[in-house]
């Protein structure tokens, strides 16, 4: 089977979606299917991985994003795939898949950051005038609206909602094809030998509850919440909690906070790393308390990795989490009291393995090779004769 994979990005460091379409291409290849990639990025050379490069030449970030799906358009129609598979907006494709959910529920939630209703009355002003945004909504709408337009494959029930509440798509043009990760991967081994390294380096004791967040777009992944709520706790007496905050999101502002709040030696941003899952072996509990996640990897790899986590239901991760089996799912982000409830819950070291081993087991049913070949039988279903193979005009 030879596909077209649209991908605006394919760099790992950007975040999860990128790094999810990584691993899928991989696992596409290992099932001998020919993937041709339309990228701007330039990844690692893979055998069997056809990578076409194209630049979107222009002056400005929004003008290069225009330039590239414009080209892409074109050298689509100059070659035959079987199936045409975009993960950025496309309207040559037969699947669209938004692994970041849709434009629309990425607006009203970073919206939601802001309490007050002035602010959020200037801020969907302002919007208006962010030509960027302005683009992606309006190409969103032509792709989804359009009749004749691609099958949806949406990565979680949130993402199936979002479309049915923007766009009013119906069962038809809609499949659910829950996200993966590949697995952790470490070694009973390296577990022993991670565990005390990080844990020295950072100077956190043994007997400590290690709390990890990971997170590059601090405001909109909660980590302020989770500051407020490690305040909490050690304005409670607790002392055995410590946590690191792991993402690009680092700046003089976040340590102004922690210094504020009376954390910064429970507290620490170690700034991007590739060492995440070093950081998982040493850590007893992942906190997401994110204003929104499509199907964050981030709880995904933890789960599977026998760490119990605690996220809000505007992750599409939740929809597997069950309440106080696997980890604890909180309804409001901002709810700092609760999310300080369930991490001093989580200080019960046999808690958190009863919830840890609940969540591994969950393993089989979170992978990219469920995930894969999940995709394969839908690529297989549209491209049969008479098969459900569309493109949009």
């Amino acid at each position: 089977m030879k596909i077209a994979l649209v991908a605006e990005w394919l760099d790992a460091w950007r975040g999860g979606a990128e790094t999810s379409t990584l691993q899928f291409t991989h696992h596409l290849m290992d099932r001998g299917v020919e993937v041709h990639v339309f990228t701007r990025s330039r990844p690692s050379p893979a055998p069997g991985l056809h990578v076409h490069t194209i630049s979107g030449a222009s002056m400005s970030r929004t003008r290069r994003s225009i330039t590239f799906t414009h080209r892409v358009e074109n050298l689509l129609q100059s070659d035959s795939f079987e199936v045409v598979h975009a993960i950025s907006p496309c309207r040559h494709a037969d699947i669209y898949q938004p692994r970041g959910g849709t434009v629309a529920e990425t607006i009203e939630r970073n919206l939601a950051l802001l309490k007050s209703r002035p602010a959020r009355r200037l801020k969907r002003y302002a919007n208006r005038l962010n030509f960027k945004q302005q683009y992606a909504l309006a190409f969103e709408r032509r792709l989804l609206g359009h009749a004749d337009g691609p099958l949806v494959v949406a990565v979680s029930d949130y993402v199936v909602r979002q479309l049915q509440r923007h766009y009013g798509l119906s069962d038809e043009r809609v499949r659910k094809v829950y996200n993966g990760v590949d697995p952790d991967g470490s070694t009973a081994q390296e577990r022993a030998r991670h565990r005390p390294a990080v844990r020295r380096e950072f100077n956190i004791a043994d007997r400590d509850c290690l709390v990890l967040l990971i997170a590059h777009n601090f405001r909109l992944k909660g980590v302020k919440c989770w500051m407020e709520a490690l305040a909490r706790l050690v304005k409670r007496g607790v002392s055995d909690v410590r946590s690191l905050v792991i993402g690009k999101g680092d700046s003089e502002r976040w340590h102004r906070l922690a210094a504020r709040l009376g954390i910064t030696e429970y507290l620490t941003f170690t700034g991007p790393s590739t060492r995440v899952r070093e950081f998982r072996c040493a850590a007893d509990v992942v906190v997401h308390p994110t204003y929104y996640d499509p199907c964050s990897r981030v709880v995904l790899e933890a789960m599977v990795a026998g760490l119990p986590c605690v996220t809000t239901r505007w992750d599409g991760a939740s929809e597997v989490l069950e309440d106080g089996t696997q980890g604890f799912v909180i309804d409001d982000p901002s709810d700092v009291s609760a999310l300080a409830d369930r991490v001093d819950r989580l200080r019960d070291a046999d808690l958190r393995r009863q919830l840890g081993r609940a969540a591994a087991a969950l393993a089989d049913r979170l992978s990219m090779a469920r995930h894969t070949a999940e995709m394969l039988s839908l690529y297989e279903e549209m491209s049969a004769p008479g098969g459900a193979r569309r493109r949009a005009s």
